[in-house]
C-alpha cells in the first residue's frame, strides 16, 4: 500500500487496483467492464466466460476487508449492452444485492447507452462528476481541475524493459501538475495503455501485491 497525502487528505493506493478515502470510508475502483467476454463471443472471439465473475470476487473480497460506507465505481461498469446478454445483469444484481453497500456509478463511455436500465438495480447513478471535499471523481481525465481529480478510463500501464525481460505492470498514474491521479482498471480483461515517465509524474506500478512507485 502506498499513501498519497493532498490538502489533509490521505489517499491509500491498495496493490488491489483500488484507492481508499478513510476520510469518507470509502473504497474507488474504475473500468470493470463487466460482460467483456460475453461481447467478444458475441463477435465470434473466443473468450472464456469467467472474467466477470472472477471481478467480483475480487471486488467482494476487498469490501469485506475494508467495510467501506460507500463504494465509487468511475465508470465503465459494464462493457457494452452486447455484455448483459449472458446474465451478467443479473449476477452483478445479485452482486449489490449481498453487498449491501451503497454503490455509486459515474457514467463512463461504455455504460451511457445502459443507463435508464441501470437506475432501477439499486445503484446510484451520477452522469459526469462527484466533489468529495478537495477531491472531484469522474470517468475521463477533467483537464484542467482547481481539485484533485481521480478517474479511470485510461487503464494505466508501466512498461519496464530490459534486455531479458518486457514487463507490463497495472499502474496508478499521478499527474502532480494536473492534478491527476488515475486509477488502474480493475477488470479482468481490459488491456491498457503504456503510460510515460516524464517530470511530475509518478507511476505506482502493482506487481506481487506489493505497489513500486517510479518518478519521471
Amino acid at each position: 500500500m502506498e499513501t498519497i497525502n493532498w490538502l489533509e487528505v490521505q489517499l491509500y493506493l491498495l496493490p488491489e487496483r483500488a484507492i481508499y478515502l478513510e476520510s469518507s470510508n470509502s473504497l474507488l475502483v474504475a473500468d470493470l467492464h463487466l460482460g467483456k467476454s460475453a461481447t467478444f463471443q458475441a463477435y465470434g472471439i473466443p473468450i472464456p466466460n469467467c472474467t466477470t465473475d472472477l471481478t467480483l470476487k475480487r471486488l467482494k473480497d476487498l469490501c469485506t476487508q475494508i467495510q467501506p460506507e460507500n463504494l465509487y465505481i468511475l465508470g465503465d461498469l459494464f462493457h457494452s449492452r452486447l455484455a448483459l446478454q449472458d446474465g451478467t445483469l443479473t449476477t452483478w444484481i445479485d452482486f449489490l444485492k449481498q453487498l449491501a453497500v451503497p454503490t455509486w456509478l459515474i457514467v463512463g463511455n461504455h455504460d451511457r447507452s445502459l443507463v435508464k436500465g441501470l437506475e432501477q438495480h439499486h445503484l446510484n447513478i451520477l452522469l459526469d462528476r462527484i466533489h468529495l471535499g478537495n477531491l472531484v471523481l469522474s470517468h475521463e481525465p477533467i483537464i484542467p481541475s482547481k481539485r484533485l481529480n481521480l478517474c479511470g478510463h485510461i487503464h494505466p500501464c508501466l512498461r519496464l524493459k530490459s534486455r531479458l525481460d518486457d514487463l507490463r505492470l497495472p499502474c496508478f498514474y499521478f499527474n502532480v501538475a494536473r492534478k491527476l491521479l488515475v486509477l488502474p482498471s480493475f477488470g479482468e480483461f481490459t488491456g491498457g495503455w503504456d503510460v510515460k515517465l516524464e517530470p511530475d509524474i509518478i507511476a505506482y506500478g502493482i506487481a506481487d501485491h506489493k505497489i513500486i512507485p517510479f518518478a519521471g
